[in-house]
Protein backbone atom coordinates (compact mmCIF):
# COMPACT_ATOMS: atom_id res chain seq x y z
CA UNK A 1 0.00 0.00 0.00
CA UNK A 2 1.81 3.72 -1.18
CA UNK A 3 0.05 6.59 0.39
CA UNK A 4 0.75 9.95 -1.97
CA UNK A 5 1.07 12.84 0.82
CA UNK A 6 1.75 15.96 1.90
CA UNK A 7 2.83 15.97 5.31
CA UNK A 8 1.28 19.71 6.28
CA UNK A 9 -2.20 18.22 4.21
CA UNK A 10 -4.77 18.09 6.91
CA UNK A 11 -6.60 15.92 4.57
CA UNK A 12 -3.46 13.80 4.09
CA UNK A 13 -2.84 13.84 8.25
CA UNK A 14 -6.41 12.76 8.18
CA UNK A 15 -5.56 9.21 6.73
CA UNK A 16 -2.17 8.70 8.06
CA UNK A 17 -4.33 9.23 11.35
CA UNK A 18 -6.73 6.80 10.43
CA UNK A 19 -3.98 4.24 9.59
CA UNK A 20 -2.24 4.66 12.50
CA UNK A 21 -4.98 4.21 14.54
CA UNK A 22 -6.11 1.12 12.93
CA UNK A 23 -2.36 -0.36 13.03
CA UNK A 24 -2.13 -0.26 9.24
CA UNK A 25 1.42 -0.14 7.72
CA UNK A 26 1.73 2.17 4.12
CA UNK A 27 4.44 3.49 1.99
CA UNK A 28 5.08 7.46 2.23
CA UNK A 29 5.27 9.28 -1.15
CA UNK A 30 5.71 12.54 -0.60
CA UNK A 31 4.16 15.01 -3.55
CA UNK A 32 6.29 18.15 -4.50
CA UNK A 33 2.73 20.34 -4.98
CA UNK A 34 5.43 23.27 -5.72
CA UNK A 35 6.70 21.46 -8.65
CA UNK A 36 3.51 20.25 -9.99
CA UNK A 37 4.27 16.96 -9.59
CA UNK A 38 0.46 16.35 -8.62
CA UNK A 39 -0.43 17.64 -12.05
CA UNK A 40 2.05 15.06 -13.89
CA UNK A 41 0.71 12.50 -15.96
CA UNK A 42 2.12 9.24 -13.78
CA UNK A 43 -0.14 11.10 -10.31
CA UNK A 44 -3.15 11.85 -12.61
CA UNK A 45 -3.39 8.24 -13.53
CA UNK A 46 -3.64 7.80 -9.96
CA UNK A 47 -6.33 10.82 -8.62
CA UNK A 48 -7.47 12.36 -11.80
CA UNK A 49 -8.22 14.94 -9.55
CA UNK A 50 -4.53 16.04 -9.27
CA UNK A 51 -4.94 16.51 -5.31
CA UNK A 52 -3.18 14.62 -2.80
CA UNK A 53 -4.12 12.48 -1.21
CA UNK A 54 -4.40 9.44 -2.97
CA UNK A 55 -4.09 6.05 -2.50
CA UNK A 56 -2.55 2.98 -4.30
CA UNK A 57 -3.33 -0.85 -2.44
CA UNK A 58 -2.42 -3.40 -5.37
CA UNK A 59 -4.17 -2.38 -7.90
CA UNK A 60 -7.06 -0.11 -6.96
CA UNK A 61 -6.26 3.92 -6.46
CA UNK A 62 -8.19 6.14 -5.00
CA UNK A 63 -8.05 10.21 -4.42
CA UNK A 64 -9.71 11.99 -1.77
CA UNK A 65 -9.52 11.95 1.75
CA UNK A 66 -13.04 10.98 2.68
CA UNK A 67 -13.45 8.11 0.50
CA UNK A 68 -9.93 6.70 1.22
CA UNK A 69 -11.15 6.53 5.15
CA UNK A 70 -14.36 4.76 3.45
CA UNK A 71 -12.34 2.42 1.47
CA UNK A 72 -9.94 1.71 4.46
CA UNK A 73 -11.93 1.60 6.95
CA UNK A 74 -14.32 -0.87 5.12
CA UNK A 75 -10.99 -3.30 4.05
CA UNK A 76 -9.13 -2.96 6.68
CA UNK A 77 -10.44 -1.94 10.70
CA UNK A 78 -12.79 -2.94 12.80
CA UNK A 79 -16.44 -2.56 12.11
CA UNK A 80 -16.37 -0.13 14.79
CA UNK A 81 -15.11 2.50 12.52
CA UNK A 82 -18.35 2.23 9.47
CA UNK A 83 -20.76 0.68 11.26
CA UNK A 84 -23.25 -1.30 8.98
CA UNK A 85 -26.31 -0.24 10.03
CA UNK A 86 -27.80 2.80 8.09
CA UNK A 87 -28.71 5.38 10.15
CA UNK A 88 -24.89 5.53 11.74
CA UNK A 89 -23.55 5.22 7.90
CA UNK A 90 -26.06 7.90 7.25
CA UNK A 91 -24.59 10.03 10.04
CA UNK A 92 -20.95 9.57 9.17
CA UNK A 93 -21.94 10.55 5.55
CA UNK A 94 -22.93 13.87 7.01
CA UNK A 95 -19.75 14.27 9.49
CA UNK A 96 -17.71 13.39 6.08
CA UNK A 97 -19.72 16.15 4.40
CA UNK A 98 -19.60 18.58 7.01
CA UNK A 99 -15.60 17.76 6.97
CA UNK A 100 -15.32 18.61 2.96
CA UNK A 101 -17.83 21.48 2.93
CA UNK A 102 -17.84 23.05 6.25
CA UNK A 103 -14.46 22.67 7.36
CA UNK A 104 -12.71 22.84 4.44
CA UNK A 105 -14.20 26.34 3.38
CA UNK A 106 -14.02 27.72 6.96
CA UNK A 107 -11.05 26.34 9.16
CA UNK A 108 -9.06 24.49 6.32
CA UNK A 109 -9.42 27.74 3.94
CA UNK A 110 -8.52 30.33 6.59
CA UNK A 111 -4.95 28.04 7.52
CA UNK A 112 -3.86 28.40 4.09
CA UNK A 113 -4.22 31.26 3.76
CA UNK A 114 -2.80 32.94 7.58
CA UNK A 115 -0.21 30.47 7.57
CA UNK A 116 0.56 29.67 3.88
CA UNK A 117 -0.05 33.00 2.27
CA UNK A 118 -2.74 31.90 -0.40
CA UNK A 119 -4.78 34.10 -2.00
CA UNK A 120 -8.06 34.30 -0.68
CA UNK A 121 -10.95 35.88 1.41
CA UNK A 122 -9.71 35.66 5.22
CA UNK A 123 -12.82 37.23 6.75
CA UNK A 124 -15.11 34.58 5.30
CA UNK A 125 -13.25 31.72 6.10
CA UNK A 126 -12.99 32.33 9.52
CA UNK A 127 -16.77 33.56 9.56
CA UNK A 128 -17.48 29.86 8.32
CA UNK A 129 -15.39 28.32 10.74
CA UNK A 130 -16.62 29.70 13.55
CA UNK A 131 -19.94 29.03 12.46
CA UNK A 132 -18.75 25.22 12.10
CA UNK A 133 -17.01 25.24 15.27
CA UNK A 134 -20.33 26.70 16.91
CA UNK A 135 -22.30 23.57 15.11
CA UNK A 136 -19.79 20.98 16.28
CA UNK A 137 -20.24 22.49 20.29
CA UNK A 138 -23.32 21.76 20.00
CA UNK A 139 -23.21 18.55 18.93
CA UNK A 140 -20.59 17.62 20.90
CA UNK A 141 -22.16 18.55 24.14
CA UNK A 142 -25.06 16.08 23.57
CA UNK A 143 -22.60 13.55 22.17
CA UNK A 144 -19.28 11.73 23.17
CA UNK A 145 -18.34 10.86 19.68
CA UNK A 146 -20.17 12.34 16.12
CA UNK A 147 -21.65 9.36 15.13
CA UNK A 148 -23.61 9.12 17.88
CA UNK A 149 -21.61 5.73 18.65
CA UNK A 150 -20.19 3.95 21.51
CA UNK A 151 -16.17 4.13 20.03
CA UNK A 152 -15.10 6.83 17.71
CA UNK A 153 -15.75 6.14 13.99
CA UNK A 154 -14.18 7.66 10.74
CA UNK A 155 -16.04 10.46 10.92
CA UNK A 156 -14.30 11.85 13.93
CA UNK A 157 -10.95 10.82 12.01
CA UNK A 158 -12.62 12.70 9.13
CA UNK A 159 -13.37 16.39 11.36
CA UNK A 160 -10.38 16.21 13.34
CA UNK A 161 -7.69 17.52 11.45
CA UNK A 162 -8.44 21.20 10.37
CA UNK A 163 -10.50 21.54 13.71
CA UNK A 164 -7.20 20.55 15.66
CA UNK A 165 -5.48 23.13 13.58
CA UNK A 166 -7.84 26.18 13.69
CA UNK A 167 -5.51 28.11 15.68
CA UNK A 168 -3.46 28.34 12.50
CA UNK A 169 -6.07 29.97 11.11
CA UNK A 170 -6.61 32.70 13.72
CA UNK A 171 -9.80 30.77 15.07
CA UNK A 172 -10.51 30.62 18.86
CA UNK A 173 -11.16 27.42 20.12
CA UNK A 174 -11.51 28.48 24.03
CA UNK A 175 -14.88 29.27 23.76
CA UNK A 176 -16.34 25.76 22.59
CA UNK A 177 -15.33 23.36 25.80
CA UNK A 178 -16.67 20.35 24.03
CA UNK A 179 -14.70 20.59 21.12
CA UNK A 180 -12.04 21.12 23.29
CA UNK A 181 -12.69 17.96 25.10
CA UNK A 182 -13.54 15.81 21.83
CA UNK A 183 -9.94 16.75 20.95
CA UNK A 184 -8.50 15.34 24.02
CA UNK A 185 -10.48 12.47 23.35
CA UNK A 186 -9.23 11.82 19.91
CA UNK A 187 -5.41 12.55 21.22
CA UNK A 188 -6.14 10.24 23.67
CA UNK A 189 -7.01 7.14 21.33
CA UNK A 190 -3.97 4.20 21.07
CA UNK A 191 -2.35 4.42 17.90
CA UNK A 192 -2.54 8.36 17.93
CA UNK A 193 -0.57 10.32 15.55
CA UNK A 194 0.63 13.52 16.55
CA UNK A 195 -0.60 16.64 14.25
CA UNK A 196 2.84 17.59 11.24
CA UNK A 197 4.64 20.18 13.29
CA UNK A 198 5.32 23.70 11.02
Amino acid sequence: MKLHDVPLSGNAYKVRLFLSLIGQKTELINVDLRTGAHKRAEFLAINPRGQVPALEDSDFALGDSQGILVYLARRYADESWYPLDAQTQGRIAHWLSFAANEIQHGPADARVILLLKRPGDLATAQAKGRQALELLDSELSRHTWLARTAAPSIADVAVYPYVALAGEGGLELAGHPHVLAWLDRVRALPGYLPLPAL
